[in-house]
């Protein structure tokens, strides 16, 4: 039992690890949540751990392997997250846009009336996040970009499949940017179902965490939802330039 309790908040450590450092998985997050709302950020990072879902199940029957023996099909996959990411990217930026515009006008009569403020549109309501009477896509932009990610079939061939053969891993050594300055900081025994129920739990945990701080924190800063939605704007560009760059690469 205590073998398996630590073997599942390993997990747990293991999956948020992976899921925190940024990148355009976090960006999609980020923008949802300072634009629509705590619940359209949490969809987009249930998008993210479904596409993990989905490369675990496929790594179990062989498919990711076949993709990565093949380059032309992971060039072709690679090109088409990066016009994705380069698309949304565009969306990002517009949604940053519609933020720094006046979301109030003066009405006309306010010169000799009770001096209310009036929305645009003429409604007298409160003004809304930008987005948000839209269905959010949070959800699938997720979940198409983790599937078109090299660098997440790339895990699941490697690590990701590893964490259900009876074995050692370094955890911490797989995370991106900073894995080789904790390497040997979390080692653990593979081949336990407890260590992949954690993972991804430590995922979810930071899908739901995330964008309730991003909520919290656009609520008492002003200016905090453009500030973020251009951040994750020019993420994902500069992802998908680079996922442009090696497709293109790749099948020349």
């Amino acid at each position: 039992m205590l073998d398996a309790l630590s073997s599942a908040l390993a997990g747990v450590v293991f999956g948020l690890a992976l899921a925190a450092p940024p990148g355009p998985m976090n960006a999609v997050i980020a923008e949802e949540s300072v634009l629509r709302g705590w619940g359209a950020g949490f969809k987009a990072g249930l998008g993210a751990l479904s596409a993990d879902a989905t490369f675990f199940l496929l790594a179990l029957v062989g498919v990711v392997g076949f993709v990565e023996r093949y380059p032309t099909v992971r060039a072709l996959m690679v090109g088409v997250g990066g016009l994705l990411m380069v698309y949304f990217a565009y969306g990002a930026a517009k949604g940053a846009e519609e933020t720094f515009r006046p979301e109030r006008v003066q009405s006309d009569g306010d010169a000799g009336g009770d001096g209310a403020d009036t929305r645009a549109d003429g409604s007298g309501d409160a003004p809304t996040a930008p987005g948000s009477a839209a269905t959010s896509t949070g959800f699938r932009k997720a979940f198409v970009l983790a599937l078109a990610n090299p660098y997440q079939i790339l895990f699941w061939l490697t690590m990701g499949v590893g964490l259900l053969r009876k074995g050692e891993a370094d955890l911490l050594a797989e995370m991106p940017y900073v894995g080789d300055s904790l390497a040997g900081t979390l080692v653990v025994e593979t081949g336990s179902p407890a260590l992949v129920v954690g993972f991804f739990a430590g995922i979810l945990l930071w899908a739901t965490g995330f964008p309730a701080a991003l909520v919290t924190a656009e609520r008492r800063v002003d200016e905090f939802a453009p500030v973020v939605a251009v951040v994750s704007a020019l993420v994902l560009a500069g992802f998908g330039v680079v996922f442009l760059y090696d497709a293109v690469t790749t099948l020349l």
